[in-house]
């Protein structure tokens, strides 16, 4: 059976150059970049290198890219970094209600530790608005973070705007972009922002590597302790085939970036198209335009989303519902709720994420086996009778939140 990956938001598959020049630095260019022998100036002027590569895609300059191990550190660090470093200034930080769990966690240590968060709310179409933003903001205010691009439902903020009224009120402005750098154009300096997290796994790298930028003249500090690596903004021996992997796919997502998202935008604007027309009680989830562009997000009601997975799992088709971070835990997504949807149809939800290795053939044997399998599972659902149409559903049926 043809087996066919659309969870891109999940995980890429390694570029096969990114994989072999990865392969060389464990196997032969294996050296420590501490170290003064010629071992180790090959891979310190590897390093060097992947950081230029980095810092192009970014428009950042190079002494502005640290490497982390990937996302989740990057926010963690943003978050911690600023958060000590500027204490004295204020305690409160401003980020939204549909942040990546890297991102919610970290505020609510921070809480224990005692900063002030601000939740902004998000719209139906998952967007924060600036007005509530410049309302939020006070004069304990250190830290603004929204994230780029929403990793379930694929919406854009407005990153511009936000950045700019940051800069405006001398507050840091820190953006998780981890699902958007490497498959949508970002440039740092144009868009205001002073830090900003990534994650190669996301665009063709390998996982478990990762980096922060930081706008030159930011104050943060180390949260992790012990040699001077990273100009000491992070201690520990510099990964070195993860960094190499993750320059090359950041060279590779530059060159590519065009061609790359002219494909995928038309792979999704098909797919959407085809589940809005064909399979009915169906709502699109994340902004209508302001999305990335391999992302797909729906709510098909009377159903549930588990089984969804499993029957498109049975075709040959890997899809998710919600973020792979908490596909251990069977609430619906903190995503989709914030954007107003009831407990019953956030449970119904699907998120397809198309990538670059995706061809419309494959989008077409997804509508083909998609809407067999929503209808064969609504006629199973007590809340669907195909004969009279859907039963009312009642937001609150199984559930106590009001």
């Amino acid at each position: 059976m043809k087996r066919i990956y659309f969870d891109h938001s999940a995980t890429t598959p390694v570029d096969t150059e990114v994989a072999k020049l990865t392969v060389e630095y464990m196997t032969e260019k294996f050296g420590n970049a501490s170290s003064v022998h010629a071992f180790g100036r090959e891979a310190r002027k590897a390093i060097d290198e992947a950081r230029d590569k980095v810092a192009a895609l970014l428009n950042a300059s190079s002494n502005e890219i640290f490497f982390t191990s990937g996302g989740t550190e990057g926010d963690n660090l943003a978050l911690k970094g600023i958060a000590f470093a500027n204490r004295k200034k204020g305690n409160h930080i401003i980020t939204s209600a549909i942040e990546h769990h890297a991102i919610l966690h970290t505020c609510e240590y921070l809480e224990k530790q005692g900063f002030t968060i601000t939740y902004l709310p998000v719209d139906e179409y998952g967007m924060v608005s600036i007005e509530e933003l410049k309302n939020a903001i006070t004069d304990k205010t250190i830290l603004i973070s929204i994230m780029f691009a929403n990793n379930e439902v694929g919406t854009i903020q407005p990153v511009q705007k936000i950045g700019q009224l940051a800069r405006e009120k001398g507050i840091y402005f820190h953006t998780d972009a981890v699902q958007a750098v490497g498959s949508y154009p970002i440039d740092v300096k144009e868009l205001n922002i002073d830090l900003l997290s990534f994650s190669a796994h996301k665009f063709h790298g390998p996982k478990g590597i990762g980096g922060l930028y930081v706008r030159k003249g930011v104050r943060i500090e180390a949260i992790q302790h012990g040699g001077a690596h990273e100009r000491n903004m992070r201690a520990g021996t510099e990964n070195v085939p993860g960094i190499v992997g993750l320059g090359k796919a950041a060279e590779v997502a530059q060159n590519e970036m065009d061609k790359k998202i002219a494909h995928i935008t038309a792979l999704r604007d098909k797919l959407i198209k085809g589940v809005m027309e064909v399979i009915p009680h169906t709502k699109l989830n994340g902004h209508p335009t302001e999305r990335l562009p391999g992302s797909a997000n729906f709510s098909f009601l009377f159903l549930e989303g588990e089984s969804l997975l499993l029957n498109l799992d049975l075709k040959g088709i890997a899809a998710s519902s919600g973020s792979a971070c908490t596909s251990g835990s069977l609430d619906p997504s903190h995503v989709l709720l914030a954007m107003g949807l009831t407990h019953e149809v956030a449970h119904g939800s699907l998120r397809l994420t198309l990538g670059r290795g995706n061809t419309e053939a494959e989008v077409d044997y997804c509508l083909e086996v998609l809407p067999e399998i929503v209808e064969r599972l609504r006629q199973m659902s007590p809340l669907y009778n195909s004969d009279d149409g859907p039963k009312p559903l009642n937001p609150c049926q199984n559930c106590h939140h009001h």
